[in-house]
């Protein structure tokens, strides 16, 4: 899947993880399982509001063919940020 509109950077996949990086620092990263729970979902906070927790979920979706849903707790920002995807999850 091609991240659309996101800063430049690299996308790693390890087991259960996808990290979003540049040459300096980890952009963002979410750690789930094959069930499609998200355990952990997190954006540097110098890079937020550039899609790229929603892009790392929609990897997620496609990896596990299953909906998406957020370990608890969850915080306020991951209850605005699960409801901003109801449309495609």
């Amino acid at each position: 899947m091609d991240l659309v509109g996101l800063p430049e950077g690299v996308l790693d996949e390890a087991d259960g993880v996808f990290i979003f990086r540049n040459k300096n620092t980890t952009l963002g990263f979410v750690r789930f399982n094959n069930i499609g729970e998200v355990e952990y979902i997190f954006v540097n906070p110098f890079f937020r509001k550039k899609k790229i927790a929603i892009n790392l979920l929609k990897l997620v979706r496609k990896k596990t063919q299953k909906k998406i849903v957020f370990q608890k707790p969850i915080s306020p920002l991951g209850s605005k940020l699960l409801k901003s995807i109801e449309e495609w999850n």
